[in-house]
């Protein structure tokens, strides 16, 4: 599986930006649990977004009401759209998948992505 972020960039607060997480060799209606990871600077990795393979999402407080995870099957593609972004979103987000193969759960990472949100 691999995994490609895109879609960071500069937002000012209150403004919105959508991140993709484009993924190869794996569809994505296979994969068990699709999420976003963000890591702002000095701080530790923290989950953002889940969304199962049945499409059921869950997202960190701080967030809920204003991101939404999403998944396009045709594009092979999940999403994480940011709205009413804050000066605390700014991290570089990263999109992982989780899923069990093998005989074991596995992860993979995207290269991530920088959102800096401008006060």
């Amino acid at each position: 599986v691999q995994l490609q972020a895109s879609g960071g960039g500069l937002a000012q607060a209150g403004g919105s930006l959508s991140l993709s997480c484009a993924v190869s060799r794996r569809s994505v209606a296979t994969i068990d649990i699709m999420r976003w990871y963000r890591q702002a600077p000095g701080k530790q990795r923290e989950l953002v977004a889940v969304r199962d393979d049945e499409g059921g999402t869950t997202y960190k407080g701080s967030v809920e009401g204003r991101f939404t995870i999403s998944a396009d099957y045709a594009k092979n593609t999940v999403y994480l759209q940011m709205n009413n972004l804050e000066p605390e979103d700014t991290a570089v987000y990263y999109c992982n998948a989780h899923l069990w193969e093998s005989g074991q759960w596995n992860n993979y990472w995207g290269q991530g992505t920088l959102v800096t949100v401008s006060s």
